[in-house]
């Protein structure tokens, strides 16, 4: 089972995957992990969408998303230990890969 982050430790993770965040940055949102992805198209969006469906499925960590046209609104936390965990900044480093 994954761990709760502390603060600190949401912190660093956050300024590290803003290292290589694409567009614009991550943030913590009502204490989830969160960023707005623009892509060129709405099929651009739906296809990077089923590149990281099936990522989540072999993370076993699935993403809130919301998608209309162009963008793809995401919030990342973990349910099951209420909060921030680092299969949150895994997920979210594969959504950069794939951008």
């Amino acid at each position: 089972m994954p761990k709760r982050l502390e603060q600190a430790e949401i912190a660093k993770a956050l300024d590290d995957l803003n290292e290589i965040a694409t567009d614009t940055p991550w943030v913590i949102e009502d204490g989830k992990l969160s960023k707005t992805f623009k892509f060129k198209s709405f099929i651009r969006a739906f296809g990077w969408m089923s590149q990281i469906a099936i990522w989540s499925e072999k993370l076993k960590h699935h993403p809130e998303w919301f998608n209309v046209y162009n963008k793809v609104d995401v919030k990342l936390v973990t349910h099951d230990v209420d909060g921030i965990s680092e299969l949150d900044f895994e997920l979210a480093k594969k959504m950069e890969m794939f951008k």
